[in-house]
């Protein structure tokens, strides 16, 4: 299991993975939303806001979100590490239930890239 130390450092270096990114994923992470991954397994909730391309703002709580984000994540620790070290794949990750994402029609169509 993952600390959440780890974690936050995966979630930096998805933020900066996204900024990199360009075309159609580039267009995916331009969205402005509030954004919230919560590690089960470590009972904690990071909450942030995507904006230009990046994860900011982030705010680790212990338990379950107080507000409900736009952009919702769910997952163990183990696997944040895992699919930002690009060793797990996101659409499988998610067709198998080991990540959950919540988010508005919209948003899912707009995200869909990133699977």
């Amino acid at each position: 299991m993952a600390n959440t130390e780890e974690c936050r450092e995966a979630l930096e270096q998805l933020s900066r993975n996204m900024a990199k990114s360009t075309g159609d994923v580039r267009k995916a992470t331009t969205l402005d939303r509030s954004v919230s991954c919560r590690i089960t397994d470590l009972d904690l909730t990071f909450t942030g806001q995507l904006r230009d391309g990046r994860i900011q703002d982030v705010v680790t709580a212990p338990g379950a979100p107080a507000e409900k984000a736009e952009i919702r994540l769910a997952m163990s620790s183990d696997d944040l590490l895992a699919l930002v070290g690009g060793r797990l794949n996101f659409a499988s990750a998610w067709a198998s239930g080991r990540v959950r994402l919540e988010a508005g029609f919209r948003d899912l169509l707009r995200l869909r890239t990133l699977l």
